[in-house]
């Protein structure tokens, strides 16, 4: 049996029975790890070392009946979490060198539920990309096939959980970075609702939309990653205090009269056929299972990509003001003076999407424009999020696809920003309304690469979207699938 096969839950239940300790479970994925990472470019770091002492440790609290939730389980983190003792580059040249002095809340929890540490995933440099090809480290492969993406920008995060390089991982999702590479690689990724999870500690992009969440093998270990992070954190502002229910026991519900919207917006000309057939697929499964479909309408999601390029390159351009040389940031010669110094410092450090959102964010907000442009796409926001709520008015949970087609093939795309920017087309929608959204695989294409299905709750519904996926695993097999790499 290899132990790098079974799901969290199936782990930590041999945990508990004491039939593997976590150094044994650690070993066996680093040794994973070694064998398959060449291929993939997963990891930016993998930490050894520290990963072994905690497992240590880890059988130290199982034998004397201290384990938590997640006492001895491997995991990964997109390296845009600031972990203590460990390096945090954003996959960005300019933070190369970083080790963090503190660790970013989410991690801290998974921690403290004796989680273990592997390593730290590759991502598009500071969160920006859709392919996982803007990496100062290399662009990850996608396990199912190396010549396509993994998607992006928690491309590191899908394709290390798809490879059994990590019984779980956590990624960030500003507009669909979680849910689009999980669709890509063929796992389930969720992206909770803004204010749900802690944010503290996490490098930012667009401060407004960026969410912490979960990246795993099946909705179940989405629910246990999710229990552990989720909650008040008095360290974040952005964090709401609202009660966690509990995601695995919601699990048991079942959809027998849940009421689900399917979009016309979403289903659109031009959506590729084979993503068609496998929703309309999925669709047909939860009609069989005593769901009820009802048509609505998000009349302004047209607006949205334009909306969200606004403002998130208006934020990024204010977050990534910081990394000069001096506060943070590699430093350049400094013998041309102060402000060049800033200039070469950024040049050389930053990436070219990255100074292309900076340059875009930068216009938005100048004097003359803000009130055209970003105003403007603040206004429309609010546009986008009240469809929402009319629509979760009249239903439950929502259904759509996750992207518009497959994994496409490595540097198809990059020639085009625009092309890349809509690959993000049915999951941008969520984060603008931030509410919650959850990837799972629902069939392959033609030429054997994963589909998802997009599952969006309404604010604090990650229980019903959690249930609904939780249930169509149960009548399916896609989430068995796996990568043959």
């Amino acid at each position: 049996m290899e132990l790098t096969e079974l799901t969290l839950r199936e782990l930590q239940r041999m945990l508990a029975d004491k039939k593997v300790s976590s150094a044994e479970l650690t070993r066996a994925f680093l040794a994973r790890i070694a064998e398959a990472d060449a291929r993939v470019n997963a990891y930016v770091t993998v930490c050894e070392d520290q990963a072994l002492a905690a497992a240590a440790e880890a059988d130290r609290r199982i034998a004397a009946g201290e384990a938590g939730p997640l006492t001895g389980i491997p995991v990964a983190l997109k390296d845009i979490f600031n972990t203590e003792g460990v390096r945090t580059t954003c996959a960005s040249k300019i933070l190369d060198n970083y080790v963090a002095p503190y660790d970013a809340t989410a991690w801290a929890r998974l921690k403290q539920s004796g989680a273990v540490l592997l390593g730290k995933l590759n991502m598009d440099e500071f969160a920006m990309g859709s392919s996982n090809e803007n990496s100062a480290y290399g662009p990850t492969r996608n396990p199912w096939n190396p010549e396509t993406v993994p998607g992006g920008s928690s491309g590191g995060s899908a394709a290390c959980v798809a490879a059994r390089m990590a019984a779980a991982a956590l990624g960030t999702d500003t507009g669909g970075s979680i849910r689009q590479p999980a669709s890509h690689c063929g796992v389930v990724g969720l992206k909770p609702t803004y204010g749900r999870v802690s944010r503290y500690g996490v490098i930012a992009y667009a401060s407004s939309l960026d969410q912490v969440g979960p990246v795993a093998r099946d909705v179940e270990d989405c629910a246990a990653m999710l229990q552990a992070v989720a909650g008040h954190d008095p360290a974040d502002s952005t964090s709401v205090d609202t009660p966690v229910p509990d995601y695995l026991e919601s699990l048991r519900e079942g959809v027998k009269g849940l009421r689900i919207g399917q979009p016309k917006e979403y289903f659109i000309e031009g959506l590729d056929p084979d993503v068609k057939a496998a929703v309309e697929g999925a669709i047909a499964v939860y009609r069989s299972l005593g769901a009820e479909f009802v048509e609505v309408s998000l009349p302004h999601t047209d607006y949205a990509v334009a909306c969200y390029y606004l403002i998130a390159t208006a934020e990024a351009s204010s977050n990534l003001a910081r990394y000069d040389g001096v506060r943070y940031g590699e430093r350049v010669d400094e013998g041309g003076g102060l402000i060049d110094m800033y200039n070469r410092s950024r040049a050389a450090g930053f990436g070219d999407e990255v100074k292309r959102r900076i340059m875009l964010g930068t216009y938005a907000l100048s004097s003359g424009y803000y009130d055209a442009y970003y105003l403007k796409a603040q206004k429309v926001r609010t546009l986008v999020r009240q469809d929402f709520l009319d629509a979760f008015a009249k239903v439950d949970v929502l259904l759509t696809p996750v992207a518009p087609t497959p994994a496409f093939n490595i540097g198809e795309k990059t020639g085009d920003p625009l092309q890349m920017y809509l690959s993000d087309i049915f999951t941008i929608p969520v984060n603008l309304a931030g509410t919650c959204g959850m990837s799972l695989p629902c069939g392959l294409s033609a030429g054997g690469l994963p589909v998802g299905l997009q599952l969006v709750g309404k604010p604090f519904g990650e229980a019903d979207i959690l249930r609904a996926g939780h249930a169509f695993e149960q009548a399916t097999v896609w989430h068995e699938k796996k990568a043959d790499i």
